[in-house]
């Protein structure tokens, strides 16, 4: 990554938290599924298939301009495996086209130095790469071993920011690997972070007392600003719930591959409206509701937004939701009949 791309990618990264801090009216990150297929089929995930088509590209297009007219400031592409999809790069050049920032989670397997350069042409600005072990086993294959080769053509080649996630927990065999992979991905000058592997339906699973100790020196060596963004992670590794208000289906989406909205991967069906048709109404709604899972959720990304509106707007059960509305409604009736 070239120094003057590193110093753009800081200011992009500085502006979007400006704006976020600034206004809550907007989507801050939405992943976004172009296919759920997958080349791979790592024990602990739920989210691939070996079957499903990719979505057209005219049908993405409008799934992204969607996501503009949301205010959108970022766009990750994931799966499935992404790099599968024929029209990847018209997809990155669509996000950007629209001004947000285009972002990609990858299993690492497809890139080549030609496809890399394809991607700094397409105006990527972000990869992020979990590897899982060193040596391939039968709960994932994506292992150091086999991946090396493909992130020293990443560090030669590519312009944009990369980030290597270790992971632990969710069935890895050896918790240690993580450092090791860790210590590699700052060897070829990536930003890395540590991830705790969700049970199956993506919330705590408690970590043992070898995977504590990996663990904890991953995050001493890792990404100092995404460490300041993760203390979440330290009362997980505990086992505990840690208290905190996500904003899934409003500053955080997850569009699946129908194109419905999700809170997240593993909370799939919630809210489950169609993003064509999802409204301001639908975004400030989810903003306010305190979601059940948020104690014991694992899922980083959605701790990092949560992180910029945590301190204001108290959520409420939907319970509390629905007879804050009635109220305002009875309130309505009783203007009108005046």
């Amino acid at each position: 990554m070239r120094k003057s791309t590193f110093i753009k990618w800081k200011l992009r990264q500085a502006a979007f938290i400006t704006r976020a801090l600034a206004s809550t009216n907007h989507v801050v990150l939405a992943h976004i599924i172009p296919m759920r297929r997958c080349n791979l089929a790592c024990g602990y995930c739920n989210e691939y298939d070996h079957t499903s088509n990719p979505i057209p590209l005219d049908v993405m297009k409008r799934r992204l301009d969607k996501l503009a007219e949301l205010g959108t400031s970022i766009v990750t592409i994931s799966g499935g495996e992404p790099m599968m999809h024929p029209e990847l790069d018209q997809i990155i050049r669509h996000i950007r086209s629209h001004g947000m920032i285009a972002g990609l989670i990858s299993n690492g397997y497809y890139f080549t130095p030609d496809r890399i350069k394809r991607l700094n042409e397409a105006g990527l600005d972000s990869l992020q790469i979990s590897i899982d072990n060193v040596e391939p086993d039968e709960v994932s294959r994506k292992s150091l071993r086999v991946l090396d080769k493909k992130l020293r053509y990443l560090a030669e080649h590519a312009d944009f920011h990369i980030n290597i996630n270790s992971v632990i927990g969710g069935g890895i065999r050896n918790a240690a690997d993580a450092l090791t992979v860790a210590q590699r991905a700052v060897e070829l000058g990536f930003s890395t972070t540590v991830g705790v592997i969700h049970d199956e339906d993506g919330t705590l699973k408690p970590l043992t007392e070898d995977e504590k100790q990996a663990f904890h020196a991953v995050k001493k060596l890792g990404n100092k600003d995404h460490a300041r963004l993760n203390w979440f992670q330290d009362s997980i590794a505990e086992g505990k719930p840690y208290q905190w208000r996500c904003r899934s289906g409003s500053r955080y989406l997850y569009i699946c591959e129908d194109g419905l909205v999700h809170w997240c991967s593993q909370q799939r069906g919630y809210p489950g409206i169609p993003l064509a048709d999802y409204t301001m109404e639908d975004f400030h709604r989810e903003y306010k509701t305190e979601k059940w899972c948020a104690p014991t959720c694992t899922i980083q990304c959605v701790h990092q937004v949560g992180i910029l509106d945590n301190w204001r707007d108290p959520q409420m059960t939907a319970a509390q939701l629905r007879k804050e509305q009635k109220q305002k409604e009875q309130v309505g009736q009783m203007l009108r009949a005046e």
